[in-house]
C-alpha cells in the first residue's frame, strides 16, 4: 500500500484513545518512579479529545485532522506532556499543508516537524533523556524509508521497530529536564515515560497501516 486517503487515515484516532487508556495504569506507574504519576491519566484524556475533535470534522483533509487532534490535547491536557504532544501535531499539520494522502513522505514530513516543534517547545537535546530520544530516531527513520521508496507498511513498522529501540536505550540515560532530573542517577536504568509515549504513537501507528493493508 503506497497510500491512505485522509477519510481512512482519520480511523487512527479512535485506535489512540482506546491504547492510551490502555495504557493508562502503566504510564503512571512508569512516571511514578521519577515523575509524579499522572502521565497516563494526562494521555488518556488528551488522545481521547483528539479522537472527538477529528470525528467532528466534516470531510477532513490531513492537515485538519492533525490540528484539531494538537488543539484538542492542548486544551483537554495543558500538562507537559500534553502541551509537548499538541504542539507536534500542530507543528506537523503545517509539514502536511501540501499532502493529499498519507505516504511514506508525508510521514518523515510529519514526524521531522513533529520532533522539531517539540525540542524547540521543550528546550531538549537528543541524551536529556527526553520524549525527542524516540521522536528523533522515528523521523529519520521515516525519512530514511521515504527515500528508498518505501510503501506505508514497510515505513511503519521499520520505524515502530526503531522506536522501540530508542525507547531501550533511554535506560541508560540521566534524565536532564522536569521533575524526573531531581533523581538524576536513579533515574538510570528507567526508561523515559515520554519516549514510551512517543513509542506507543509509532507502534499504533504501524498497527493500523498493517491492519489497513490487510483489509485492503
Amino acid at each position: 500500500m503506497k497510500s491512505l486517503e485522509p477519510q481512512l487515515v482519520s480511523g487512527l484516532f479512535p485506535r489512540l484513545a482506546t491504547r492510551f487508556q490502555a495504557e493508562r495504569d502503566a504510564l503512571i506507574e512508569l512516571d511514578g518512579k521519577v515523575g509524579d504519576s499522572d502521565l497516563g491519566l494526562t494521555m488518556s484524556k488528551a488522545f481521547i479529545a483528539a479522537r472527538d475533535a477529528v470525528a467532528a470534522l466534516a470531510e477532513p483533509d490531513l492537515p485538519t485532522q492533525m490540528k484539531a487532534a494538537g488543539a484538542a490535547i492542548a486544551k483537554a491536557a495543558p500538562s507537559t506532556m500534553g502541551t509537548l504532544m499538541a504542539t507536534g501535531f500542530l507543528h506537523g499539520s503545517k509539514a502536511l499543508a501540501d499532502a493529499k494522502n498519507l505516504d511514506a513522505a508525508a510521514l518523515a514530513a510529519f514526524w521531522d516537524a513533529y520532533a522539531k516543534g517539540v525540542a524547540h517547545r521543550g528546550k531538549a537535546a537528543l541524551g536529556d533523556k527526553t520524549v525527542l530520544d524516540v521522536l528523533d530516531p522515528i523521523a529519520r527513520c521515516f525519512e530514511a524509508q521515504a527515500a528508498d521508496g518505501a510503501d506505508l507498511e514497510m515505513a511503519t513498522k521499520a520505524s515502530a521497530k526503531v522506536a522501540a529501540d530508542a525507547l531501550e536505550a533511554t535506560k541508560d540515560l540521566v534524565a536532564q529536564h522536569g521533575k524526573a532530573a531531581a533523581f538524576q542517577e536513579k533515574s538510570r536504568g528507567v526508561q523515559d515515560a515520554g519516549g514510551t509515549v512517543a513509542f506507543i504513537l509509532v507502534e499504533e501507528l504501524n498497527l493500523f497501516i498493517q491492519d489497513m493493508a490487510s483489509a485492503g
